[in-house]
């Protein structure tokens, strides 16, 4: 069984998407409906950049978005489509629009304003985020616990056993950083972020997407979803935006979906979309899974070789 996962924010460089759009119709017809649905030029910002403009949060959500989705329609083009999907962080969205949940000019518009919401959520400087390495899940919240001295430290991503992203205040997160180390973790670094993504921090972001959630048309995936906060099955409509509001200020349990992933029947894993990080975390998750990246055509042709073979 195949399964589709979508990246989320960080994934992203200028040209991401660019091969898809010259080479496939289905593709380029993404990329036009997006740029439709915003009314400005995103992918002349995706293919051209500059990659400080790509960067900005309220470009960076719709561009990593438009051009997964634009994977998936070059892919299924070819005949390649998935039984389930999931998506890291912002790439649920992708995911949704892929099962046919959400629709991808209504899509692209509430991730703009997602991550304005959030970038504005917290002052510039005064939030951080950082990877643990070589800490168990217990370990890094007990670390984050005692870091926290009335201020917030709070594990933001589950993305395997041995590698945790914590979120929260600055000064909180530099205090969870330096006790990981004298607790026995491997490696602990602060990560180049914009705001503190998955953390309590990200509540009022949550309320202001409320608003637009409302107004957004849902239907039932025609493909199961499986979800960030926790790892369930989204199935019917009313999932949908109920837990896209609880994923903003809740940790992305990422080793869970995958897992889950798997015991739904998936054995070949697809990234679709720009870069290759859930790939690699997946074959660390899953034993002896199968799992490839789909960027670019060329990628696209070996994939559908190792799937078929």
């Amino acid at each position: 069984m195949l399964a589709f996962v979508f990246p989320g924010q960080g994934s992203q460089a200028v040209g991401m998407g660019k091969a898809f759009h010259d080479a496939s119709p289905a593709a380029r017809a993404v990329f036009e409906q997006a740029d439709a649905a915003l009314g400005v030029p995103l992918t002349r910002v995706m293919f051209e950049g500059p990659e400080r403009e790509l960067a900005l949060t309220a470009n960076t959500q719709p561009a990593v978005l438009t051009a997964s989705v634009a994977a998936a329609a070059a892919c299924a083009e070819r005949g390649l489509t998935p039984a389930l999907v999931a998506g890291h962080s912002l790439g649920e969205y992708s995911a949704l629009v892929v099962a046919g949940a959400l629709q991808l000019a209504d899509a692209v518009r509430v991730v703009r304003r997602r991550g304005e919401f959030m970038q504005e959520a917290v002052p510039v400087g005064t939030g951080a985020m950082a990877a643990i390495m070589g800490l168990s899940l217990d370990a890094v919240e007990a670390v984050c616990r005692e870091s926290a001295q009335g201020e917030v430290a709070e594990v933001a991503n589950i993305n395997s056993a041995a590698q945790i992203v914590i979120a929260g205040h600055a000064r909180a997160v530099e205090r969870a950083v330096a006790l990981a180390g004298q607790r026995g973790g491997k490696k602990s670094v602060l990560l180049p972020v914009s705001a503190p993504f998955h953390c309590a921090l990200m509540k009022p972001a949550a309320d202001r997407l409320a608003a637009e959630l409302r107004g957004v048309t849902v239907a039932a995936p025609r493909i199961p979803v499986v979800r960030n906060v926790d790892a369930g099955v989204t199935r019917s409509a009313s999932d949908v935006v109920p837990l896209l509001l609880s994923q903003v200020a809740s940790p992305v349990r990422w080793t869970d979906c995958v897992a889950r992933l798997a015991a739904e029947g998936a054995t070949t894993f697809v990234e679709v979309g720009p870069g290759r990080v859930l790939t690699a975390l997946t074959r660390r998750i899953v034993d002896g899974a199968r799992a490839f990246s789909v960027e670019d055509p060329a990628s696209l042709d070996k994939t559908l070789a190792a799937v078929k073979a």
